[in-house]
C-alpha cells in the first residue's frame, strides 16, 4: 500500500482556500484579535492611533499590538524573530492580514509605547474580573531577576569605585618613581630604548581612567544612588541563585484561583524589603477590592512593611527570617529561647532554665551571659550540632 501524499504545490485552485480555514475558532489569536479591538488605544496614550492626511501610510498600533501579545503568549520576544513569523506563521499571518512590518517598525512600536503596555495590562485584568477569573481572595507576591542589556563591567558601585581609583593612586605612584628612575639615568635615556615614553603614555593613560572613575563617583554623590550603570541607566547589580548580574526587579502578584498575574511591576530595587504592600496595594486597585490576604517568601519581612499592610486592609502572611551568625553555625535561633521578664531567666529547647552570670569588675562593664553547665553537660540535644546558645551578651545597667 502506497503512503498518503499531498497535492501538487503548483496546482491551481478555481476556488483558493481561505486563510481563515487554517485558525480554528478556538484558537487563542482570536481572543488576541477580538481584546485589541475592543481598546480604546487613545486613551491608553498609544501614539499615531489616528492616521495623518498626508504622507506614506503607517501600520495601525493595534495591528503591532497585536503582534506583540501574540510574541508574548509565545516566548517571542525578538523583533527580529516576530518580524519573521510575519512571513512563515500562519496564525500570524492571519493576525495581521498578511501585514509584514520590519523589525525596525516592531521596535520602534515598542520604545515609543512602553508606558501604554502597562495599560493594557490593566484592562486585560480588568476583563477577567468581568468574566470571574479571579478569586480576589488570596494574592501569592514574588520577584524574579531579569537581565539588562548592561554588562556587569559598566555598573559600578561606590565601593568599586573608590577601589580603582585608590589602585589607580598607587599605580601613578610607582610609575612615577620609575618615571623619575628613567630620567635620573641619562644614559638610558640616551640609549634611546623608549622606556621613558612608555611610562609616560601608561601615567596618562591610568589619569584619564581614574577621572572617569572620579567623575562617576562625584556623579553618585550628587544623586545620591548606590550604583551607576553605563549602558542601561536604571539596571543595577543583583543576586540571582549564587550570581551577580546587572538586571531588574519584576513583583508579581498572583491571584491563586486560575494563578493569573493580578499584577506586575518592574522596579531595579535590588532586594524584596519593602516591596509588599505596594504591589498588593496596586492589585486591590486592579482588583477592585477593600480587604485581601496575601503570601510571600521570607525575603519580604520587613516590620514597617507589615504594618503599610495591615493599614491598607491586607492580612500578610510573611515567615520570620531566620537571621544573625548563630543560625549559620548551627545553633539555636534566639526565637526558640524564652524569657521570664520576672525571674530574668530564659528557658532553652531542652526545657531548662538558664540564669544570669555576671562577668567584669567594674559596674558598669560587667556582662550578663545565661548559661545552666550543670544541664548542659547532660542535655540530649548535644548529639546534635548544636551544643550551647549565648543568649544575650550586656552590659550590666548601673
Amino acid at each position: 500500500m502506497a503512503h498518503l501524499s499531498g497535492t501538487d504545490r503548483s496546482q491551481l485552485l478555481l476556488l483558493p482556500e481561505a486563510v481563515d480555514d487554517y485558525v480554528g475558532p478556538d484558537n487563542p489569536v482570536r481572543f488576541v484579535e477580538a481584546f485589541v479591538d475592543g481598546l480604546d488605544l487613545a486613551a491608553a496614550g498609544f501614539e499615531r492611533v489616528a492616521a495623518k492626511e498626508t504622507g506614506r501610510p503607517g501600520f495601525d498600533p493595534a495591528d503591532i499590538l497585536k503582534l506583540y501579545i501574540y510574541g508574548y503568549i509565545n516566548r517571542v520576544r525578538s523583533s527580529r524573530r516576530l518580524e519573521a513569523e510575519t512571513h512563515r506563521n500562519i496564525e500570524v499571518i492571519w493576525l495581521l492580514r498578511h501585514l509584514k512590518p520590519d523589525f525596525r517598525t516592531i521596535a520602534d512600536f515598542r520604545r515609543v509605547n512602553r508606558a501604554a503596555f502597562k495599560l493594557v495590562f490593566r484592562e486585560f485584568v480588568i476583563l477577567c474580573r468581568q468574566l470571574d477569573l479571579f478569586g480576589r481572595e488570596l494574592l501569592a507576591v514574588d520577584g524574579t531577576r531579569i537581565k539588562a542589556v548592561n554588562n556587569k563591567d559598566r555598573n559600578f558601585t561606590r565601593a568599586s569605585l573608590a577601589k580603582f581609583i585608590r589602585e589607580a593612586d598607587e599605580k601613578l605612584a610607582d610609575y612615577m618613581k620609575r618615571l623619575d628612575a628613567v630620567d635620573a639615568d641619562e644614559e638610558k635615556v640616551s640609549g634611546g630604548n623608549g622606556s621613558g615614553g612608555d611610562l609616560a603614555e601608561k601615567i596618562a593613560a591610568i589619569k584619564g581612567k581614574r577621572d572617569r572613575h572620579r567623575a562617576l563617583l562625584d556623579e553618585l554623590e550628587r544623586s545620591g544612588e548606590d550604583q551607576i550603570s553605563l549602558t542601561d541607566p536604571d539596571a543595577r547589580a543583583m543576586a540571582r541563585m549564587t550570581k551577580v548580574g546587572v538586571g531588574y526587579n519584576v513583583q508579581l502578584a498572583v491571584d491563586t484561583k486560575h494563578k493569573m498575574i493580578a499584577e506586575q511591576e518592574v522596579c531595579n530595587q535590588v532586594i524584596d524589603l519593602g516591596l509588599l504592600a505596594p504591589t498588593v496595594e496596586a492589585a486591590m486597585d486592579t482588583l477592585g477590592v477593600d480587604r485581601i490576604d496575601a503570601v510571600a517568601d521570607r525575603g519580604y519581612f520587613k516590620i514597617e512593611d507589615i504594618e503599610a499592610c495591615e493599614a491598607a486592609g491586607i492580612t500578610a502572611y510573611v515567615p520570620k527570617p531566620l537571621r544573625g551568625p548563630a543560625v549559620a553555625q548551627g545553633f539555636f535561633p534566639k526565637e526558640e529561647f524564652y524569657y521570664d521578664a520576672d525571674a530574668d531567666t530564659y528557658t532553652c529547647p531542652a526545657g531548662q532554665t538558664l540564669r544570669p552570670r555576671y562577668y567584669g569588675k567594674l559596674r558598669e562593664n560587667v556582662k550578663v551571659i545565661y548559661c545552666n553547665r550543670k544541664a548542659c553537660k547532660g542535655c540530649g540535644l548535644r548529639a546534635a550540632p548544636v551544643l550551647y546558645f549565648q543568649i544575650l551578651s550586656r552590659r550590666h545597667p548601673p
